[in-house]
């Protein structure tokens, strides 16, 4: 089975039904193409930390270089969860339950799939969770 091609001016709008082909395509094509940028970014800074890998004589300037490797490191952290959901974005959309949510099966607002590709919950349900995990954090 072959993917619809997704125009090059198409955006998803409420006005067409939801996850219809087109748009699941469109949904699908920006993970993948986020994906492919992270795991290049990744590259990048894996290539950064090898070659920075001297010791700098001056103590400010190795405090400099250690920060900024740690920094790099983190990011590369959040990077690599962050592929970890693309990936389980697009399975999603494979099984065919991308961008409805989690909690109620109701459709997440393309507006919030626009901004959060990855996103798992509707806004109502994702700040009913944050409400709770705020409570639960007071105790």
């Amino acid at each position: 089975m072959s993917s619809p091609l997704v125009p090059p001016d198409y955006r998803p709008s409420e006005n067409e039904p939801f996850m219809n082909p087109i748009m699941r395509e469109y949904f699908r094509a920006r993970l993948l193409q986020w994906r492919i940028d992270l795991l290049a970014d990744s590259s990048e800074t894996l290539h950064h930390l090898q070659e920075s890998n001297s010791l700098e004589a001056d103590l400010a300037d190795r405090a400099t270089t250690e920060t900024d490797r740690s920094l790099e490191l983190r990011t590369r952290d959040r990077g690599r969860k962050l592929i970890s959901k693309i990936d389980e974005a697009l399975q999603r959309v494979e099984n065919g339950t991308y961008g409805f949510c989690e909690d109620t099966g109701e459709p997440i607002s393309i507006r919030r799939l626009e901004a959060r590709p990855i996103a798992t919950l509707s806004l109502e349900a994702q700040e009913r969770h944050e409400r709770l995990e705020r409570t639960h954090r007071d105790d």
